[in-house]
């Protein structure tokens, strides 16, 4: 089978390797999407030490190919979303039959059940409830999919801050009360205006940067939670933590390892994708083959226009 190995900067290679063999409490998974995650963006640009390789992706869907002994409630044929740790980026994953969630019948590329499960799992932990006023900073990908979930919480507002006018009409289209251009106009006096200058519940950070976190201790309000969603690589972070101390806000890491968090994300993503409830129309743009797996990491760091997720893909036939 093939699998991409990234062995210098920006550079994958194809190689040809066994099918992997699969124990009694796994499934061997054919896959046909694998999403280009912001996580794996640094290991992309940097490479691996001289000499070696490192075999990425993580977000895969696909259909059980075959089953272990011990494995009850999978029959190949299934429709699948998996959680594995490396290896993704590849035409077949051996993986524990319980790390795999059925998806219905819908596109195996809307179903990425990992980074579905980071957005569940991020507005589980902020306890976003009825009424609530929420700001999120960042319309990218996983700013979208945390929108998409808090629109099902009923909150009063949901306002979507971001820098792009396709981002911010793509947040609009999904429902929210109110799209601010940061590059126009004042993020802090629209939310004061809209909350009768309390400040937002719940805010969260979706970008990934320095910025982004700075402006969530300005949309805040006293006790209020900040969720820091986005993925922070590169150099460290600061925060005006003595103002953050006197508004005594609660401060949520939104990245998970327990497994069983992983896992019970993944659980409620999936329900919610195959019985339709969560949508994921529209947020799959890019889509490369395996031989094209470099181009799906450069457009990852260019952003086109209208870019929200790149997926490598194989054919599902």
């Amino acid at each position: 089978m093939r699998i991409a190995a990234l062995r210098g900067r920006e550079s994958f290679e194809i190689e040809e390797v066994d099918i992997p063999t699969i124990r009694p409490d796994e499934v061997l998974v054919r896959v046909v999407v694998n999403g280009v995650c912001a996580s794996e963006l640094e290991p992309w640009l940097l490479g691996p030490p001289a000499g070696e390789a490192r075999y990425l992706g993580h977000e895969v869907s696909g259909v059980v190919s075959d089953v272990g002994a011990d494995v009850v409630g999978l029959t190949v044929g299934d429709r699948v979303g998996v959680w594995v740790l490396d290896r993704g980026f590849a035409e077949y994953v051996a993986v524990r039959a319980a790390y795999c969630f059925p998806v219905g019948d819908g596109p195996l590329d809307e179903a990425l059940a990992e980074p579905i499960a980071c957005a569940a799992n991020a507005v589980e932990l902020a306890d976003v409830r009825l009424g609530d006023d929420v700001v999120l900073i960042g319309a990218g990908f996983m700013g979208n999919l945390v929108q998409k979930l808090v629109g099902l919480r009923g909150v009063r507002q949901l306002i979507v801050a971001d820098a792009r006018a396709d981002a911010l009409d793509r947040a609009a289209a999904f429902g929210a009360t109110r799209v601010v251009d940061v590059t126009r106009e004042s993020l802090s006096e629209v939310v004061g205006s809209l909350t009768e200058g309390r400040g937002a519940d719940i805010s969260f950070e979706c970008t990934g940067t320095q910025g982004a976190l700075v402006a969530c201790g300005d949309t805040t309000r006293m006790s209020g939670k900040i969720a820091v969603v986005g993925f922070h690589q590169g150099p460290p972070r600061e925060v005006p933590l003595a103002h953050w101390n006197w508004m005594a806000f609660s401060i949520l890491n939104a990245h998970f390892r327990e497994v069983s968090t992983i896992l019970r994300g993944m659980s409620i993503g999936m329900r919610l994708v195959s019985s339709g409830v969560l949508s994921m129309d529209g947020l799959i743009t890019h889509r490369f083959p395996i031989e094209r797996i470099n181009d799906a990491f450069r457009t990852l760091h260019r952003k086109p226009e209208g870019f929200v997720k790149a997926v490598v893909t194989f054919p599902e036939g």
